[in-house]
Order: structure tokens, then sequence, then C-alpha cells
């Protein structure tokens, strides 16, 4: 009896959970079809149905109805009706909770074989192989914190994503060095905080109205990470910690960091447009450098520099190194690729060179391109800072002296695509003599390939040392003696003023001119002496480059005087020009 009454039972109980279960499902379904029934009308909505449901007043500020199509509005809408942007973050985060295993499983194989080629681009010369041994993303799925829309002038959607993720991922990299040793490294406790940006273009007029879809790291606010041999101890291999942590962070920057992008093509076509490409060229003076760290325990630094836009190998220009100076001048030139001026910047990194051992890093800088004018010559002083990451650094490292020259493709007052072969001028060359003469030198590819022309900007350099002021006591009275030496640094051509006995304030107003031979690569030194019975003492020095004289052809200057404690120098250039051409 007992056993008929519990399978009585057990029936009846299966079958109310049957029809629970079919009336849940129903449900569903229909809220389902409800929805699919409400994006269908979203979908069928013209511009005046959508200025009916939502006055203009009452648009969001990202919202813009054009004359081009309906779909604009329809995608617009769609945003609105589906990323209400609190729940929309709820319901990504929790959905993505519930599917990170399955992300995992399916993700982590495919990141392997895909960033394998990546790290081998920035493998470390150090290294003769780098593989991953072991890769999985761990059972911790990223947290999206905001979500932001982007106007993007009526031809696409921009959405960016603030991404955070303390994750706990599995990473083991074989690498071996060269010489030989093989080290299993783990990279543990990743902390991760940026923003992913997505962009939705072109719009279409079929679903899912757009016809790819783009993605990029915008902006890293923070990556940590820590590197751990399997069963010892990384830090007793020198080197090979920042070597391996440099990789990472390098790898990341250029393979997908803004303005870096993956196009990801969602219907057929040709989205070539969406890629990246050159936009402009950056020239850079690489001036010098004053007060740097003094990284020697003997003796001083022997200070080089390495400047890029991206952390290419074969895009990075390395400075020739200095030796024993903390205030070094190098006078270099250098040119960048630049794909998008309004996000992108350039990076100074100065290193004190250790010879066979590992450069150690003195300090760091960066002038952002979108600060630049474009056509004009911007001369900067960059403090250096221990990393570029780090917000607050109020440590003094040094500055760095650059002199700036941003040139669009396609700029409308003389300039030429440096990329083009039948060019051969620098911009700031092409700048200087377009300047002076009005015209353009090109030639047609047939004369590029059988001469290239250098231009040489070529004149007289007139130089009036007017005054100095608030010199340091050097005499033991509390005077000085001082005079100024000019140096023409490339030509070595020298000159000097008088000296004024026991004055902290001289007068001289004295002018000097130099024959200049190569006036955008030459730079004018001036020393400020105090003359002496039984010799000289350094007071301070100024140094000067040629290119504002150039473009200005005459002005006046206070300068500071560098290692000094107080003092500036009051100046006045003016220059004749005489451009000539020179067969190279």
């Amino acid at each position: 009896m007992g056993f008929v009454f519990g399978l009585v039972l057990g029936i009846l109980v299966g079958l109310a959970i049957i029809v629970v279960f079919v009336r849940l499902e129903n449900h569903r379904s229909k809220l389902r079809s409800e929805l699919a029934t409400t994006v269908a009308a979203f979908a069928r909505m013209t511009v005046e149905d959508s200025r009916k449901l939502l006055p203009s007043e009452y648009y969001p500020s990202w919202v813009v109805f054009s004359h081009r199509q309906k779909l604009s509005s329809q995608l617009y809408l769609f945003f609105l009706y589906f990323l209400s942007l609190s729940s929309a973050l709820m319901w990504l985060n929790l959905h993505l909770q519930k599917i990170w295993p399955y992300v995992n499983e399916a993700a982590s194989e495919l990141i392997k074989t895909s960033v394998e080629p990546i790290l081998e681009q920035y493998r470390p010369m150090i290294l003769s192989s780098l593989k991953f041994s072991k890769f999985t993303l761990g059972t911790v799925a990223p947290q999206f914190t905001g979500v932001s829309i982007i106007e993007d002038e009526g031809d696409g959607v921009t959405m960016e994503l603030e991404m955070q993720w303390d994750g706990n991922p599995s990473i083991i990299l074989a690498i071996k060095t060269l010489l030989g040793v093989s080290l299993p490294v783990q990279v543990k406790d990743i902390g991760f905080t940026g923003v992913f940006r997505l962009i939705f273009k072109p719009l279409v007029d079929e679903f899912p109205c757009f016809g790819a879809v783009c993605y990029s790291l915008r902006e890293k606010k923070n990556l940590e990470f820590r590197l751990k041999v399997v069963g010892g101890d990384i830090s007793t291999i020198p080197g090979i910690y920042d070597a391996i942590e440099g990789m990472i962070r390098d790898a990341i920057e250029d393979s997908i960091t803004w303005p870096v992008r993956k196009v990801v093509p969602i219907l057929p076509g040709d989205y070539s447009d969406l890629e990246l490409k050159p936009v402009g060229m950056l020239e850079v003076k690489l001036v010098q450098a004053k007060d740097l760290t003094n990284k020697d325990l003997i003796g001083k630094s022997d200070p080089y520099a390495v400047v890029y836009i991206r952390p290419l190998q074969d895009r990075m220009k390395k400075s020739k190194t200095i030796n024993n100076d903390l205030n070094p001048i190098w006078n270099e030139h250098f040119e960048f690729i630049v794909e998008d001026a309004s996000t992108q910047h350039l990076v100074v990194k100065v290193y004190d060179d250790e010879g066979v051992q590992s450069s150690e890093l003195i300090g760091c800088a960066h002038v952002r391109l979108s600060e630049l004018q474009p056509g004009k010559v911007k001369d900067v002083w960059l403090k250096l800072v221990k990393s570029l990451e780090v917000q607050r650094d109020n440590k003094n490292r040094g500055q760095v002296h650059l002199e700036l020259l941003y040139c669009p493709f396609g700029m409308e007052n003389g300039f030429v695509n440096p990329f083009t072969p039948n060019f051969s001028m620098t911009s700031l060359e092409k700048v200087l003599k377009s300047g002076m003469n009005g015209t353009e030198a090109t030639e047609t590819p047939k004369e590029a390939t059988q001469k290239r022309k250098e231009v040489i900007i070529r004149g007289v350099l007139s130089v009036t040392i007017i005054s100095a002021e608030d010199l340091p006591p050097v005499d033991l009275i509390g005077k000085a003696d001082p005079y100024v030496v000019l140096t023409l640094k490339k030509s070595e051509t020298k000159n000097k003023t008088r000296v004024v006995n026991d004055s902290l304030n001289p007068i001289w107003n004295q002018t000097f001119d130099f024959v200049v031979e190569d006036g955008l690569h030459d730079m004018l030194i001036l020393e400020v002496w105090d003359h002496d019975t039984f010799g000289k003492d350094y007071i301070g020095r100024c140094i000067m480059t040629l290119t504002r004289v150039i473009l200005e052809g005459e002005y006046k200057e206070s300068l500071p005087l560098d290692g000094a404690k107080s003092g500036k120098l009051n100046v006045q250039l003016k220059w004749m020009p005489q451009p000539i051409y020179r067969d190279s």
C-alpha cells in the first residue's frame, strides 16, 4: 500500500513539474517573440517615426539624425533600447560570468596560437626562443565597469567599454636563453584596467546594420603582473625579468593598443579603409638633456636616448652614447610615421650605457602629437620621470630638449607625401626651403633614381651678446670677471667677447658673424666663463639650435644659464640665408 501511494504521489509530482516547466517555457517563448517583434518594429522605423516617438529636445547629445539614411536612427535607437547603460553592464557581466568557463576553453588555444608570433616579434636578444607551454584564462571573468557611445559623423557608431580584470590565469612561458638555459616562466597575479573601443562601421541597410566591427585597446590605464620561474627565482638571472616584462608590455602596446585595430568583417565588402594607415610624418630633433641622475658609482653616466612612437624594433631610434656626461648634447634628427595624431604620442627614454650589461633607465618622457600644430616647429623641454604610467614622480631625474615638427600628408602649403619616390628632403627642410623662396624642390621618379639631392641651408648667422643678469659670484670678493665663448658646434668655429671686470650684470653689446654651411643640423653653444689671472672658472652655458632663427629671420631671447645657480644671458640672433643644393 505504501509502495502504491508513493508511486501515485511520484507520478502526480512529476506531472506537476512537467506542467510548470511547459508553462515557463511557453512564457519565455512569448517574451522572446515579443522582443523579436519589438526589435523588428524598431528596424522598420523611419526618421519621422522616431521623431514622433522621441522629440528632438530629449535626444542624447550623441544622437544625430542626418539626411543620409534612416539607418542611423535605427541603430542608435537599438542602442538606446538595448544598452540602458547600468542595466546593460549588469546583464553583460552576469552572463559573461556564466559563460566564462566555455569562453576560457574556446579562447585559450586561439589566443595562444595568435599571441606566440606577436611575442616572437618582440623577443629580447638575450632569448633564443619563446613559446607557451601552458595558457588558460583562469576562472575569474573580466568585469565591464563603464560604457559610452561616441558620435562618428553619421557613418558609424563607436562604443567604448571600460574593463577591469584581476585574473588568475595559468600562463607558463617556455623560454631558452642564448646560453642554452631553458626556463619555465609563470605569469602570475595579473591586474588590468583599460578601455576597449568597438567601431561599428560602415552603416548599411541590412541587418545587423553595420558592415564590420573594429576593436582595439583604446587606453591601458593599468597593467600589473608578476613573473616567476617555476621552481626557482627569476631574479637570480640578470636581465631576464626586465627583458620579459618589457617584451610583454611592448607586445600589448603595439599589437592591439589604439590606433592599431583589428577589423572583423560582418557582411561581405571591402573594408580596407578601416585598417591602420600612415597619415603624416613627425620630424624630431633630439637636442640635449640636462641635470640627468647619475647612475654610476664611479664617474658619471654614459647617456643615450631611445625615441619612438610605436615600440617596434624597426621604428625605434637610438642616439649615440655621450660618455661621462650628465648634460649630453646629441643634436640628432629622426623621422617617424604617424598613424593617428589625435591619440599617439612620442616617447623618449634616456638610459645609462653599461657596456656588456643591461642599460639602466635614467628616466622617460612623452609628448602628445595632438599638442603639435601641423607645419609649425615646437621647441619643448620634457621632465624625465621613472615611468610613464606613474602619475606622481617628484624626484628630479633631469630634462630632455626636443624640436618637433608634424607634417600631415596632403597639407596644402607645399608639402609632398614623404613616402613618394619623388621626394628626398626631410619635412623640416621642406618648411625651411619653401619658406625662403616660395618654391618646392621635386624630382621625377627617374631623376630620383639617378641622383638624390639634399637641401643645404647655408647662410650667415649674426649673434649679438647683449648682456647677462644675476650671474653667480665666483671671486672671493663676491664678484666675477665674465666673458662669453661662442662656438658653432658642427664647424667648431669659435669667438669670444671681451672680459667685463667685477660685474655680475655685465653688458657687452658685441656682435659676431658665423658662416654656416648646414644650418638645419648645426647649433650654437654659448659658454660663460670667469676670467682669472691664473686660469678661468666655468659659470654656465646656453645651447641653441638654429631652427628658430632660420624660420623667423631675427629674434631676441633671454636664456637661463644651464649649470649655474642663477643668471641669464640676453642675446639677439639674425639669419641671412644663402640656400644652395649639393649632390649626395
